[in-house]
């Protein structure tokens, strides 16, 4: 539907919901600080509202995505809102982005259950937002009330008793948000020590007040907490939050883990149970073979391990959290308290992901082929929510991107020092001389110089017929690079690992790191590490799993 001067349909079509989506966009664009500062459950960390932004930005783009090229003839109904519910799913960001895009899925369900209508009326909208509030509730493992879900359920009660057309059940559905966001501190105890709303649950009406605006062509009345409990006033719609699953419990999990995973139903049905007795706030949403995963843990490895059992798991994110007590806050200043010093680091495969949260880095895990932009390596370090952060990139291709990155979070108060590692093994050594309770001068200093003092190493399958430093190669060879040049080129893994290995050790070293990918076995590792200790004495040598990355090995020698 046009933004512009056209007469808006009261009826939800494929243009309606792309209109809904620019306007949520932008009305959670306005109040993402705002929902961010009244962010205290389940974690006070400070990201509800730019979690909630960044998955209706998805959301956005897919069902823009949709009508591309199809002018004059538009995406159906059905298709637009699948387009939105599976871009909401892709991008997900947090607890509540996770929901979010839950409930939009269970609004498709039903929007797209008829494909040969071009429009649904009042009567379905209502059905597609009870079915949303259901499917969100089905989807949190422990369901707390005082939460979005208790403003998604009413809103649904309020739509089933609206007479009308779509505009009309919006609006109602709109009303009973509000009323239920004010009762929010009532039902949760940690809300009204605070003094605030539900975070989520200010989002989702945000996002409600968008519908509203797309169907009628008016605005919602803005969203304002009354002062007791009768009625409620209006104000800018926001958008929508986090739910969490269990009471607020000052020792916190330590580690927030999500990840795409394609498995079937019965899979996922394992994974839920693992997962819950891993950790809290556990939250998985999704179908026909692919689902967001959301959890917070203390072994992060753990829960990421426990997806690969599943599935195949990828844009794994984790993050530490970083604070002791990370549910105080007050009603006037922000929820949490930055820590003093974060790691923030791009790492490749799950496998590395977890070793690196593990240390306490805040992760930003690539996939192969997919380096990550500037904006989310600032978003990972606005998440480690830290006054002082080293960086690590971990690719000598991510140099400009992570210097960009590292230059807009200065502008917003962050120190940021970046570490020019070029490999993850190079992160890891610098990992294992960090010191927090140090200055941040001298720790930089001393993680730089362990990075710097680490030679790295890769093995990679040639794609084509091409010129090295070490000769011609032919497609399917195995190359060994060595600082990044090709120093081997052979026809097996483990004859060329044994050269590569040999040829840095002979400059010396006291420890070797090997990272094995996705595509090598566990015997590949054995066989180095004995490789090692015979020929190269007084060497230690330590192996990991890396998971799903682009090289078949990766090498470090410190």
């Amino acid at each position: 539907m046009p933004l512009g001067g056209e007469q808006v349909p009261q009826n939800l079509d494929a243009v309606a919901v792309r209109a809904w989506c620019g306007l949520a966009l932008d009305a959670l664009g306005r109040a993402r600080e705002e929902i961010d500062a009244i962010n205290v459950y389940p974690v006070a960390d400070g990201d509800t509202g730019t979690n909630l932004y960044l998955t209706v930005e998805s959301a956005s783009q897919a069902v823009d995505a949709a009508f591309t090229g199809l002018d004059p003839t538009h995406p159906t109904l059905a298709e637009a809102a699948r387009a939105m519910a599976h871009g909401a799913l892709i991008g997900a960001r947090g607890n509540s982005g996770t929901i979010l895009s839950q409930l939009l899925r269970g609004m498709a369900q039903v929007l797209g259950a008829d494909r040969d209508t071009d429009h649904a009326d009042g009567q379905a909208l209502a059905l597609a937002l009870r079915r949303a509030a259901e499917s969100a509730y089905q989807a949190v493992a422990h369901p707390v009330e005082g939460t979005v879900l208790t403003v998604a359920a009413a809103a649904a009660d309020a739509a089933s008793g609206a007479d009308g057309d779509c505009g009309a059940v919006a609006r109602a559905a709109y009303d009973g948000a509000c009323r239920a966001l004010d009762a929010t501190p009532e039902q949760l105890a940690v809300l009204g020590r605070a003094g605030v709303v539900d975070a989520g649950g200010r989002g989702l009406v945000a996002v409600l007040g968008a519908l509203v605006g797309a169907l009628s062509g008016g605005t919602a009345s803005p969203y304002v907490k009354t002062a007791g409990s009768g009625g409620h006033a209006r104000v800018e719609p926001a958008e929508p939050i986090e739910c969490q699953d269990a009471s607020v419990d000052a020792m916190a999990p330590a580690f927030e883990v999500i990840y795409l995973l394609e498995a079937d139903d019965t899979a996922v049905a394992r994974l839920r149970r693992r997962l819950d007795g891993l950790g809290d706030s556990l939250v998985v949403v999704g179908g026909d073979g692919l689902w967001n995963v959301h959890v917070h843990v203390d072994d992060a490895g753990a829960a990421v391990e426990a997806g690969v059992e599943a599935g195949r798991p990828h844009r794994i994110r984790i993050t530490h959290f970083g604070v002791g007590d990370a549910h105080t806050a007050g009603a006037a200043q922000p929820p949490r308290e930055r820590t003093q010093r974060a790691i923030v680091a791009v790492v490749p495969g799950e496998g590395l992901a977890g070793l690196y949260a593990d240390a306490g880095a805040t992760t930003v895990p690539t996939r192969p082929g997919e380096p990550p932009a500037s904006g989310e390596l600032v978003e990972a370090i606005r998440h480690a929510h830290a006054r002082e952060v080293v960086l690590l990139p971990n690719d000598a291709e991510l140099r400009h991107t992570a210097a960009a990155a590292a230059e807009q979070a200065r502008t917003e108060g962050v120190r940021v020092a970046l570490i020019p590692t070029r490999s993850a093994v190079q992160g890891i050594a610098a990992l294992a001389v960090h010191e927090p309770d140090r200055r941040f001068d001298e720790d930089v200093v001393a993680m730089t110089s362990a990075a710097g003092a680490t030679r790295y190493a890769e093995l990679a399958v040639a794609e084509r017929q091409s010129w090295t430093m070490a000769g011609i190669c032919q497609a399917g060879d195995v190359l060994g690079l060595i600082d990044g040049d090709v120093a081997v080129i052979g026809d097996d893994t483990t004859r060329t690992a044994r050269s590569v290995l040999d040829r840095m050790l002979a400059a010396g070293g006291e420890m070797v790191t090997l990272v094995l990918g996705d595509d090598v076995p566990d015997s590949l590792g054995e066989q180095l590490e004995k490789h090692v200790r015979e020929v190269h004495l007084a060497v230690d040598t330590v192996v990991y799993r890396g998971g799903r990355q682009s090289a078949l090995l990766l090498i470090g020698v410190e």
